[in-house]
């Protein structure tokens, strides 16, 4: 049976550092957003915090963060990309978006594995595209990872 009162303890004891967290999401994401659209090995980068997110402006109108997700497009086919998630270290290859840890996902292999490449691609998920949910670790960190995997394709 779930102990409703652990449950709310658990939410409570969250939101006490949920501004902190999303803060270091934002940080990070906006930080690591920059690296990858000026880096050579990544075709297009997805984040409204870009000037050159085609809703950049009307973000910044909403927004007074732009998220702790970037999305972005690796140069290569499937199994670089592959090759590129495989070969991070920090975050956990998983689906689930929202914890303190970073989280990365290919989700023409994950989460739209079911849908022929033809089909992805009317969705905009493409074989190349990586999906990464910035968590709490140090950007310095997170940059050195993400560089060392980008080296190896």
């Amino acid at each position: 049976m779930l102990d409703v009162t652990k449950g709310v303890y658990l939410i409570i004891r969250g939101m006490k550092t949920l501004k902190l967290r999303v803060q270091q999401q934002n940080f990070t994401a906006q930080r690591m957003a920059e690296l990858l659209e000026a880096h050579p090995k990544v075709k297009r980068v997805y984040y409204p915090g870009l000037k050159s997110h085609p809703e950049h402006e009307l973000a910044k109108k909403q927004m007074t963060g732009f998220g702790g997700v970037v999305s972005y497009e690796v140069d290569g086919d499937i199994t670089t990309t592959i090759k590129f998630v495989d070969s991070l270290k920090i975050p956990y290859i998983a689906l689930s978006f929202g914890g303190c840890e970073s989280i990365v996902d290919q989700p023409a292999i994950t989460s739209y594995w079911d849908l022929s490449q033809a089909e992805r691609a009317k969705y905009g998920i493409l074989d190349n595209l990586v999906r990464f949910s910035f968590g709490v670790e140090d950007y310095e960190d997170l940059e050195a990872d993400v560089l060392q995997a980008l080296d190896v394709i």
